[in-house]
C-alpha cells in the first residue's frame, strides 16, 4: 500500500477544515494558500470529498467549503478510502480483483490478510479529531 498524493492531501485539505471549525463555507482559494496545493489539483480532490459527501460546498459569494460532520465523526480509513483507489498492501485483495488460481493453495494469502486487517484497524481508529492535537504525540 502506498498512499498517493492525492489521499495526503485529502487528509490536509480535511484536517484544515477541521481547524476552522466555523460554520462558514471556507473558499478553496484559503485552503489552496493555507495547504500550498494548486488549485485547480484541489478542486479534483475536493470533487470526491464532495461525491463521498465528506464535506458540502455552496457556490458563488460567501461560498466555499465545510465538513458535513464533527471532526471526530472522520476516520483517516474513511478519508483514504474515498480517495485512493485501494488500501490492500496486494492486488488479489483489492476489492475488484478476480479471482486467482493459486488461491486456495497459497500460502501467504493469511499473511497478506492478516496485514490487509491490521492496516485497516489502524486507519479506522485514529479520527480527524485526533490529528487535529499534534501535542499529544503520534496517533
Amino acid at each position: 500500500m502506498l498512499v498517493s498524493t492525492k489521499g495526503r492531501y485529502s487528509l490536509r485539505v480535511m484536517i484544515d477544515l477541521a481547524e476552522q471549525q466555523s460554520d462558514r463555507y471556507i473558499p478553496l482559494k484559503e485552503i489552496a494558500g493555507r495547504q500550498g496545493i494548486s488549485e485547480k489539483y484541489l478542486e479534483s480532490i475536493i470533487k470526491l470529498l464532495v461525491k463521498g459527501k465528506l464535506l458540502t460546498g455552496l457556490r458563488g459569494k460567501g461560498g466555499g467549503y465545510k465538513l458535513t460532520k464533527a471532526p471526530d465523526q472522520y476516520t483517516v480509513g474513511d478519508i483514504l478510502r474515498l480517495t485512493e483507489e485501494s488500501l490492500a498492501p496486494v492486488s488479489c485483495l483489492e476489492e475488484d480483483a478476480p479471482s486467482c488460481p493459486r488461491r486456495d493453495g497459497c500460502r501467504t494469502l493469511a499473511l497478506w490478510q492478516g496485514l490487509d486487517k491490521a492496516i485497516g484497524d489502524y486507519l479506522d481508529r485514529i479520527t480527524l479529531a485526533e490529528l487535529l492535537r499534534p501535542e499529544d504525540g503520534q496517533p
